[in-house]
């Protein structure tokens, strides 16, 4: 199979995705998008469906680099939750500065969640526009809260 592009909406934005099976290339945010498909679980999750994007693959993760190590770690990083630049850094043996570059440069955001790491007394960056990430993580901690409310007690 050749390698496709697509795109979905999320809120203002296009979330365009290149790939192939299974295997996620490149996900960038645009104002303007082409259509096309996407894998079906990132168009669930960004249709506000709590799914496990972990299943997917991204070239960025694999080897020994410090930044596929990273990024490793960020993955491992649930829905719903966060972790600091700082923890990931201690994780990996690196400076949360190197984590920060690397989320920067993030080829697959949102398989590798760049979104759910956040600075020690903020959220921290993210580009194209930080409402993304604010977006992201209100849709994540909203969906976390409703399963609570959902799961009998006792």
């Amino acid at each position: 199979m050749a390698v496709v592009e697509g795109s979905e909406r999320f809120h203002l934005w296009v979330v365009r995705v290149s790939w192939e099976n299974g295997v996620v290339h490149r996900v960038w945010f645009a104002r303007t998008g082409e259509g096309g498909p996407v894998p079906p679980l990132i168009r669930q999750y960004l249709q506000g469906n709590p799914v496990d994007l972990s299943v997917l693959k991204s070239p960025a993760a694999e080897g020994d680099s410090v930044r596929a190590a990273i990024y490793r770690a960020v993955r491992e990083v649930g829905y719903g939750e966060t972790a600091t630049y700082g923890g990931i850094a201690a994780r990996v043996g690196t400076s949360p500065r190197a984590v920060g570059q690397a989320m920067a440069q993030n080829p697959t955001p949102l398989v590798i969640p760049c979104h759910r790491i956040t600075g020690a007394r903020g959220l921290g960056g993210f580009s194209p526009d930080i409402e993304i990430k604010v977006r992201l993580l209100a849709m994540e901690a909203r969906n976390v809260a409703e399963r609570r409310e959902k799961t009998p007690k006792g």
